[in-house]
């Protein structure tokens, strides 16, 4: 099992390192088992390849930089599978061995052998890293790109900034939203245990539950059929800020791959109407499957449509509440999305503010007078979150902070009022959205 998952996993490490393919878009065509893990494999490993890399560099004599790509990637799989997954040294070490003769030549399968048994023996008294610039040092330790370690580290404090990184490090934990059309939430719970899935109740969110497994989920075909859907809490009270009402029509901008425009939709109780937009097609086809699969009838989806091209239409639509959930880095959901953390740039952040304030005043002339608009990300940084919503009430004085409906947590809202997610205090995303009343 393990030669198959580990040569599998390679491969993909491969594409994610050198084409950016996304650590979730894993298909090997291996057995339910064996691909479970792959993902583990692939994930964890790019979750830690940073720290590994100064492991093996350390050991390697040679530029660790110039080493054949496909040889690292095997080399940080065994590291991985001696530190991390505490696989026993001779299993880890052959299959790494057998891998590197294999995949490339004899000599390879040679090195791969000297440094993995050179790693094991200092296992116990690892080298830590010494730079001289402690945010540098505490990047390499938790694996983590430096530019974003030396923000959190200046805007949080080196604790905060620390327990952020423990908790991107670690294995995540996956919600379900249960869809309430087929059943109860506790009815949900209850067949969950009787896969034997031990179902954690959110504390914030009914319909939502925290599960120790997801594979029997995925067998049991649940969500295949659109009996719940995998969402984090964070995303649900997106949408509870939003607070969609049944006779309301809601405009959903950037919507796949649609989450929390099905939820929104559920929310409704099948009527008024939720409109799903998105400027990517195929991605929007993902949507329209999800409210086929969830017997969803007031959720329509199309066109696939830039919110800027709406907004620039003679007529642009109008709706009584708009929610742009917008591009943004993701740097709140890194333990989920193990590769953003190495494909985000300090440029890009700069680039996305930009898109994010184009998109959102675009969003706001689709606002109804007397409307709502929930601006969301999924990140926690400052520019993209609290600083894009003040710049955007500044050109846009017809809108204003609205305080939240009751169904969000207090404990979860910043002194402005604004949903902002912590995730070593929450256990969930990071995320951050705004409410804002179009005042007519």
């Amino acid at each position: 099992m393990f030669t198959s998952a580990r040569a599998a996993a390679v491969d993909h490490l491969l594409r994610i390192e050198v084409s950016h393919a996304h650590v979730a878009r894993l298909d090997a065509g291996l057995p339910p088992r064996e691909e479970r893990q792959v993902t583990e494999y692939v994930a964890g490993v790019t979750r830690w390849r940073r720290w590994l890399d100064f492991l093996l560099a350390g050991l390697y004599r040679g530029p660790y930089h110039e080493m054949e790509p496909m040889l690292r990637q095997i080399l940080r799989l065994g590291a991985y599978d001696l530190l991390l997954q505490q696989t026993p040294a001779h299993a880890a070490i052959h299959e790494a061995v057998e891998l590197a003769k294999r995949r490339l030549r004899p000599g390879a399968g040679k090195l791969a052998n000297g440094l993995l048994r050179t790693l094991d023996r200092r296992q116990d008294n690892l080298p830590e890293p010494d730079t001289g610039d402690p945010a540098r040092d505490l990047a390499i330790r938790h694996s983590h790109p430096t530019w974003v370690v030396r923000r959190w580290v200046a805007r949080l404090g080196p604790e905060a900034a620390r327990a952020l990184l423990d908790w991107n490090n670690a294995r995540p934990a996956y919600d379900l939203r249960v869809n309430t059309l087929r059943q109860t939430p506790e009815a949900f719970r209850q067949a969950l245990e009787a896969l034997d899935v031990t179902a954690t109740p959110s504390p914030f969110l009914e319909a939502f539950v925290r599960v120790d497994r997801l594979q029997p989920v995925v067998q049991a075909g649940w969500l295949g059929e659109g009996g719940c859907a995998v969402q984090d809490q964070s995303a649900g009270l997106v949408v509870h800020l939003l607070d969609p009402q049944p006779h309301e029509q809601v405009l959903d901008v950037c919507a796949a791959p649609g989450g929390k425009a099905l939820y929104a939709a559920l929310r409704m109780q099948g009527e008024g109407e939720v409109r799903a937009v998105d400027a990517n097609p195929r991605r929007l086809a993902l949507v329209q499957r999800a409210a086929d699969q969830h017997g969803l009838r007031n959720l329509r989806v199309g066109p696939a449509a830039d919110v800027r091209a709406l907004a620039a239409e003679p007529t642009p639509p109008q709706a009584d509440a708009v929610l742009l959930d917008a591009p943004c880095t993701g740097l709140g959901v890194l333990s989920k999305r193990a590769d953003l953390r190495w494909h985000r740039t300090a440029e890009e952040l700069q680039q996305l503010t930009a898109l994010q304030a184009e998109l959102l005043d675009a969003a706001a002339m689709l606002v109804r007078p007397g409307g709502r608009l929930v601006y969301a990300t999924c990140t926690i940084e400052p520019e993209e979150n609290e600083a894009q919503v003040e710049a955007f009430l500044a050109r846009n004085p017809a809108f204003e902070v609205e305080p939240p409906p009751a169904s969000v947590p207090p404990a979860l809202l910043t002194p402005a009022g604004y949903l902002a997610t912590w995730p070593p205090r929450d256990q969930m995303d990071g995320a951050f959205a705004a409410r804002l009343r179009h005042r007519g």
